[in-house]
């Protein structure tokens, strides 16, 4: 299992999120991008995961953007869940983990835009 404080982890969140690119910006409304250790076992389920031999990096929660509707607002945050365990789990090293940590929000973010799984790196 590789090691990285949570901080660090948080701080190479962040980074991840710092380096989209700037036409993608404009349209981060009302989301929270959050660290937490790992899925419960109902979000790997909702996932149509089996929660003894798989697992997520990340999660989408949310509606949307092309779903939102002109009623939209006045609504909780969407979120982003990067998971921290599930990722030292899987990778080797830290260019490895700094990676898939990147390459997990960006997926994340895809889906915030609507992407579909099949649609998405």
């Amino acid at each position: 299992m590789m090691r990285m404080s949570r901080d660090e982890f948080e701080r190479v969140v962040t980074k991840a999120l710092d380096g989209l690119p700037e036409e993608v910006a404009p349209y981060l409304e009302n989301i929270a991008v959050v660290v937490e250790d790992e899925p419960t076992e109902d979000e790997l389920l909702d996932a149509g995961l089996d929660p003894e031999t798989e697992t997520l990096f990340g999660l989408y929660q949310g509606m949307a953007l092309p779903d939102r509707g002109g009623t939209y607002g006045n609504v909780l945050p969407d979120r982003i869940v990067i998971y921290r365990l599930p990722l030292l789990d899987e990778c080797q090293d830290r260019k490895e983990l700094i990676q898939e940590i990147q390459d997990t929000v960006v997926h994340e973010i895809g889906h915030y835009f609507g992407l579909e799984e099949e649609d998405l790196p």
